[in-house]
């Protein structure tokens, strides 16, 4: 009879330890799922000459027009192979 009670003990205490383990713990929890997106760096472009680019707005040098964000490229969709 102590055998069994013993091992019921061991059993409820395994248990609660693991439900405790499981709780919310909003420190612990932020730190596992929050992803920290790295930052874009901006660039400008001039729309006539594609090829300056420009960490800063302002001024193409080769026309003087003004330097527009550069978006980022899209990516062409493949084809569906049946």
């Amino acid at each position: 009879m102590k055998k069994v009670m013993l091992m019921a003990v061991a059993i409820l205490f395994s248990a609660a330890t693991v439900f405790a383990s499981t709780g919310t713990n909003p420190v612990s929890d932020t730190t596992k799922t929050k992803k920290v997106k790295p930052v874009a760096k901006v660039q400008y472009t001039c729309t006539m000459h594609p090829e300056v680019i420009s960490d800063k707005p302002g001024k193409c040098p080769k026309c003087g027009m003004t330097l527009v964000e550069k978006k980022p490229a899209k990516k062409k969709a493949e084809p569906m192979k049946m």
